[in-house]
């Protein structure tokens, strides 16, 4: 029987992912997942391609979510007020409405010193908006060590080194598949007392480049071979992302039941 084998919660866009045992799984993802995200003076996103050291940066989330503590190498450890209140930016980040809360000077400073670039930390507004429409078809990204050990057996064979499964940020890892890619398969799934269903391939982009440990960009892995055999019209896929169906609770451990099946491709 296939399960779950990992859950990770990502709160800070472009961060260190929170390793946890079971989480809500709602109609937006998982809580707290992407709630938070870094964004340059003119309000777009800084992500990994251009700041890799944002993957150096640890967060907790405190009191419900009502306080992070953000730290990283050399920098220490800051503890912030993040509950929804406070002066709105206009921001362009993805799925949120064009404007974040923005946290204050303090984290902006201690981020940017952080990262070695200048960044604010905003808070998404309007959580919930994400699935105004029913369902956002991108709330969850999911992986199996299946489909990582075949590309890991393919970048070997060229001699290079394997990368690990947090190169991809997966919120819910699934073992037990035997085949690489069951999750592009799926259409419907039980997963704990949730039902997730199939929203789009995941297309990959040079996050994957970054060792998620030390903020070092370190490429051509695993694009480079991705390349090889994962081609779509817009770039190279690995993983699924999913819709929440049915909102419940997902923890370590919890049985995968495939409902449905997609057609092959």
């Amino acid at each position: 029987m296939p399960t779950v084998s990992a859950l990770t919660s990502y709160p800070v866009k472009g961060c260190a992912g929170v390793v946890v045992e079971r989480a809500e799984a709602t109609p937006t993802g998982l809580t707290h997942d992407r709630l938070f995200a870094p964004v340059k003076p003119d309000g777009t996103i800084l992500w990994q391609g251009e700041a890799p050291l944002l993957a150096a940066v640890r967060v907790r989330v405190l009191h419900g979510g009502a306080k992070l503590a953000l730290s990283a190498p050399g920098a220490g450890e800051l503890v912030l007020d993040a509950e929804a209140d406070g002066p709105l930016l206009p921001v362009d980040v993805e799925k949120w409405p064009g404007s974040g809360i923005d946290l204050g000077d303090d984290v902006a400073e201690w981020l940017s010193g952080a990262v070695g670039k200048e960044v604010r930390l905003v808070r998404e507004p309007d959580r919930a908006g994400r699935a105004r429409a029913g369902v956002d078809p991108t709330a969850l990204l999911v992986l199996s060590p299946a489909s990582l050990d075949g590309l890991n057996a393919r970048i070997a064979e060229r001699g290079a080194t394997p990368v690990p499964m947090d190169r991809f940020r997966p919120n819910i890892v699934i073992s037990g598949w035997p085949e690489p890619h069951t999750e592009d398969r799926v259409a419907r799934m039980a997963v704990g007392g949730a039902e997730i269903g199939f929203g789009e391939l995941a297309i990959r982009c040079a996050v994957t480049l970054v060792d998620q440990t030390t903020g070092a960009r370190v490429g051509p892995e695993p694009l480079r071979t991705l390349a090889d055999y994962r081609r779509e019209p817009d770039g190279v896929s690995f993983g699924l992302k999913a819709a929440v169906l049915t909102p419940g609770v997902i923890a370590v451990g919890d049985d995968v039941t495939v409902t449905e099946w997609r057609r092959p491709r």
